[in-house]
């Protein structure tokens, strides 16, 4: 038995803070500002300035892919195309592996205001295989030696630059799975249990994956659910697969099914391809690409309902986003259900008519606040692109709140760092759409257990509750919220016991997988 006290910030219907709290054998046993005597006893943990929350949740991230980027080379901070090169041939030199896979280059955030070129990556690395892989994850460019091997198979599909080396559309897909068919189940299971504790460091205690995309037969899918069940230090995961065949979810007896790619809507705007209602204001411009019709959408929205599975959909541009709103809302029509925790991925740029269903139906939303002011797609790239009105309208979660719309924090991970400190030091800075410390907060935790029905064992600090708890530096309710991005997590606690790590032999880790059963 162990009594925490200091700050215990419960995140409970009425965001109590209290002093003591009090967990036994996994499960948190009293909360409250008087220690009762039966506790008194107890161990006690003084957290002194240190304060204690709920477990931090990430609602939207790519765990597989993930796991395969953070084991390459990640080159968001670089500055100069010059600096990715050097970076690159460090990388070669140091991991003698066929093919590298380089993450998070992007245009707008280097001097030379464009894509590393195949050219460049040939001077620094002829002999490997070069993947670098544009931040949005919608693109990518290749060196000669990576493409020499996918020539015959990808010069007839859209997206083909051969000169450049950039791939995208289909072209981008054909040599993302080329990558993830070349992964060995055993560097795919090593490199998932070095990203969950990663993610473990940054309070993290659950996430929630979309999955089914490059691998034979959706392995990850697959793979994953295998991963989840076979962890035994608390950690959750939660699968959707990424398919809108009904039966990938239920073959694997999953309650939900949706996220990107086959369940994307639109694509992004760093490609131009976020399905837009007005044109981009550029040179290039165009209203983006919604990739399918309203009758196909909302048939399987329908579908899926109908079937008693929970539904997530990718929506970045505002055309894809009132097509999102008008295939649940047909589903909804077509078959009621009270409690049915849809929602909708980014909805980066909504409009009123789509956030009014989302009110009516209780259709939530899993946002990226870390998109706010991102240095790999700035504010100033948006507006040459949309234009400053809409630049204003985009990520709105203030008005979302007002709306009475949930909304819980994902990081899109590869996309961004799952950083949940970031998420709520973004949120509260927004320019136009800053919502409080205290909302925050309950974005990144509360409401992400929340959204996938596991809010009465989790995601907050009361009684009769699981005991899965992230220690901060400081109480962030007594910062500025311009000092937030300085919060530090201490130590992340699952079922009342320190994180440890999930490294385990990998024939292990699929047999316990197998054998043991828990919910994913």
């Amino acid at each position: 038995m162990k009594c925490y006290c200091g700050t215990i910030i419960t995140v409970n219907a009425n965001d109590d803070v209290v002093r003591y709290l009090v967990e036994d054998k996994g499960k948190i046993i009293y909360v409250g500002n008087e220690l009762p005597k039966q506790y008194q006893n107890a161990e006690i943990i003084d957290l002194k300035e240190k304060a204690l929350i709920p477990a931090f949740v990430d609602t939207h991230q790519h765990f597989a892919s993930f796991s395969t980027f953070h084991s390459g080379l990640n080159v968001m901070g670089a500055t100069s195309n010059r600096e990715i090169a050097e970076m690159i041939k460090a990388f070669a030199k140091s991991k003698k592996a066929k093919t590298l896979i380089v993450f998070g280059a992007s245009p707008y955030s280097v001097e030379e205001k464009r894509l590393i070129s195949r050219s460049e990556l040939d001077a620094v690395c002829a002999q490997q295989e070069v993947m670098v892989v544009k931040y949005d994850g919608h693109a990518c460019v290749v060196n000669s030696k990576l493409l020499g091997k996918m020539k015959d198979k990808v010069q007839h599909l859209r997206g083909y630059h051969e000169e450049s080396g950039e791939m995208n559309q289909e072209a981008f897909f054909a040599f993302s799975n080329y990558i993830t068919n070349s992964l060995s189940l055993v560097d795919l299971i090593r490199n998932m249990q070095e990203s969950l504790d990663f993610q473990a460091k940054r309070g993290i205690g659950c996430i929630h994956t979309v999955s089914g995309v490059g691998f034979k037969r959706d392995l990850d899918i697959t793979l994953e659910k295998l991963f989840a069940q076979s962890l035994q230090n608390g950690f959750q995961i939660r699968v959707f697969p990424q398919s809108l065949d009904t039966k990938a979810a239920h073959s694997r007896k999953l309650p939900r099914i949706g996220g990107c790619f086959a369940c994307a809507l639109d694509g992004c705007f760093g490609s131009h391809d976020a399905a837009m209602n007005e044109a981009y204001t550029d040179e290039e411009g165009g209203n983006g690409v919604l990739y399918y019709s309203d009758k196909k959408i909302i048939a399987f929205c329908k579908k899926a309902n109908r079937e008693g599975l929970q539904i997530e959909l990718h929506a970045i541009g505002d055309q894809a986003f009132d097509q999102a709103c008008r295939a649940l809302k047909a589903a909804l029509d077509d078959y009621p259900r009270k409690d049915h925790r849809h929602g909708i991925i980014h909805a980066c740029l909504p409009t009123e008519t789509g956030m009014t269903i989302c009110k009516e139906y209780q259709i939530q939303l899993l946002v990226q606040s870390a998109f706010i002011d991102w240095k790999q797609e700035p504010d100033s790239y948006l507006e040459s692109i949309m234009g400053k009105k809409r630049v204003k309208r985009l990520n709105p979660l203030r008005t979302f709140m007002e709306n009475g719309i949930v909304l819980a924090a994902g990081s899109d991970a590869p996309c961004t760092d799952p950083n949940p400190i970031d998420w709520m030091a973004k949120a509260v800075n927004h320019k136009e759409e800053a919502i409080t410390i205290h909302q925050a907060l309950r974005m990144c935790t509360y409401n992400g257990y929340y959204a996938c029905f596991d809010e009465t064992e989790r995601g907050s600090l009361e009684c009769g509750k699981i005991a899965d708890m992230t220690v901060l530096s400081h109480n962030p309710y007594a910062m500025k919220k311009e000092e937030l991005h300085h919060l530090q997590v201490e130590g992340l606690i699952l079922n009342g016991e320190p994180y440890k790590s999930c490294k385990m032999n990998v024939v292990k880790t699929v047999l316990s997988g197998l054998l043991k059963k828990g919910k994913v």
